[in-house]
């Protein structure tokens, strides 16, 4: 029998209610998880660049000012629509595995990793998630050039250029600040690069109060900046060949990791083939192959066999059937594309939608895997890198098992969703928890014609493979003993913190009008549209 379960925090107000009202514009809208990098982007727009232009910058810069979550020592990938053609481009610049990892330095230790994202057994040390061993090649700079030389605008060093200052002037603290770095201080404490970028006196920063009169306070990254600069001035390609590449590999293999020049002149990120299917009407389309993609168009197609007939308004039995759905979709990615285990701890990704006056569309999604990746910093460079390695199994037999010179399979799901004068992108943030909580809002959105105003405020559950479904404490209770006739349930708050249902970010076109919408319970995202700059 199916057992339900209530893991809600008993401190947590039964009356509190969050609203983040959708932005609308005519113009261009920039949707990110940080308001300082959407208003980036948005200033893009302002001037007269298009969608992947501020897309870019807008990227660049949320990588400074979120720096945990994404940056230039990550990996990604995008989607582009274009508003006249109706052409979709997919650039994949996901992760790969050194040339020269050695397995025997993963010996399993027993047990479950219980701080890893994936349940993977436990190997020894950790060396898997944490530390220079679990670095890959970070492929961000590559995949954003590549975009720039498609489909950009303006020049490569303006889209820089506000990261470039956000770099010197340092990353605000505030609460946000303080939750993130404690989260990861046992780790951050080890690395002179983190415990000097993001400590001080060995602790987290904390924000002064107003009434000290103290200045807000930052955390500049000088040498971060003297990076950016010279990806502005010479193309990203410095940082795959050339003097900053050879002190990427050295200080990282130094350290005892395994990244080579080699590693990082074979980056080649690539314009792919999207994969599409249609569901009531919509059309859908992913990036291929390594990413949630295929799953995610996988539940689709089981929801539109056997989902039935929505009604006027998700119920009980339609949450029951998104449920099967993701259930069935994730069992097949288990069975032939690995990534299997329980869910884990917060990853660490951040996802930007971006819409311009034409209607050009980007969604784009970037990351360091885990909160703060590696969490090492690279002394000459500055660069906060990848714990790309944490992708795989480190047990070698199996579709997702570690081994050299091999890529990753990732959860990030940028997706375009289009029906005759609607077009929305999407995406999110959140490890195994993006794929449900794309899937729902745009089952939503086509089940019941909704916007997303309306998607982005309806609670949620979540399905991502293990072994209990999560359902939003502020769901009905009959959709919740609906739910728990068919699956093992936990009952959970949607909190900033832990995130218990993705940081998802959208942008919708409809005729002329724009809209995008972010995650309510999150402080820092932000939907800022063009004319508000």
């Amino acid at each position: 029998m199916p057992t339900a379960r209530n893991l809600c925090s008993p401190n947590v107000s039964l009356k509190r209610l969050v609203s983040k009202p959708s932005t609308r514009s005519k113009g261009g809208i920039v949707v990110t998880q940080n308001r300082i990098a959407s208003e980036v982007g948005a200033r893009v727009l302002k001037e007269g660049g298009n969608a992947i232009d501020a897309a870019i910058a807008a990227a660049f810069a949320v990588g400074v000012v979120e720096p945990w979550m994404s940056g230039i020592g990550g990996v990604g990938a995008l989607l582009h629509r274009n508003a006249r053609t109706g052409a979709i481009t997919a650039i994949d610049f996901g992760g790969r595995s050194p040339k020269g990892l050695r397995m025997e330095d993963f010996q399993l230790a027993g047990g479950k990793d219980e701080q890893n994202l994936f349940g993977w057994p436990s190997v020894v040390g950790n060396v898997n998630t944490v530390g220079p061993r679990a670095i890959v090649a970070p492929t961000q700079p590559a995949g954003l050039a590549l975009a720039h030389r498609l489909l950009g605008s303006k020049p490569w060093s303006r889209l820089l250029a506000p990261a470039i200052d956000l770099a010197d002037t340092g990353l605000v603290v505030d609460f946000h600040t303080t939750l993130m770095v404690a989260n990861a201080i046992a780790d951050l404490q080890k690395d002179p690069g983190c415990k000097d970028r993001f400590l001080r006196s060995g602790l987290p920063p904390i924000a002064p109060a107003p009434q000290t009169g103290l200045e807000v306070l930052r955390l500049p990254c000088k040498v971060l900046a003297r990076t950016l600069k010279a990806i502005a001035s010479d193309g990203a390609e410095v940082m795959y060949k050339g003097p900053l590449a050879r002190a990427m590999a050295e200080d990282v293999q130094a350290m005892g990791g395994y990244l080579s020049t080699d590693d990082l002149s074979a980056v080649a990120p690539l314009e792919r083939e999207p994969l599409s299917r249609s569901y009531r009407g919509h059309t859908l389309t992913v990036l291929p192959e390594l990413n949630g993609g295929p799953t995610l168009l996988l539940a689709f197609d089981h929801l539109a066999k056997h989902g039935g007939t929505p009604g006027s308004a998700p119920d009980g039995d339609r949450f029951l059937a998104y449920a099967k759905a993701l259930d069935f979709a994730w069992k097949d990615r288990f069975g032939r594309m690995g990534d299997a285990g329980e869910r884990g701890l917060p990853t660490s990704t951040t996802h930007l939608s971006v819409i311009d006056a034409q209607g050009n569309i980007v969604t784009l999604t970037q990351t360091l895997l885990s909160l703060f990746g590696s969490r090492v910093v690279l002394p000459q460079s500055g660069i906060l890198m990848n714990n790309g390695i944490n992708w795989f199994d480190p047990r070698p037999s199996g579709p997702n098992g570690l081994a050299p010179d091999k890529r990753g399979l990732s959860n990030y799901v940028p997706t375009i969703m289009e029906k005759d004068g609607l077009a929305v992108g999407i995406g999110g943030c959140g490890g195994r928890r993006i794929i449900p909580a794309v899937f729902q809002l745009l089952a939503q959105m086509a089940d019941f014609g909704w916007d997303l105003d309306r998607a982005f405020h309806q609670p949620r559950i979540d399905v991502s493979g293990g072994a209990a479904v999560s359902v939003d404490r502020q769901l009905p209770a009959e959709t919740k003993a609906k739910l728990a006739t068919a699956f093992d349930t936990v009952e959970v708050d949607a909190l900033p913190h832990p995130v218990n249902f993705t940081i998802a970010g959208a942008v919708r076109r409809s005729g002329a009008d724009n809209e995008g919408a972010t995650e309510p319970q999150q402080h820092w995202s932000e939907a800022v549209a063009e004319d508000e700059i």
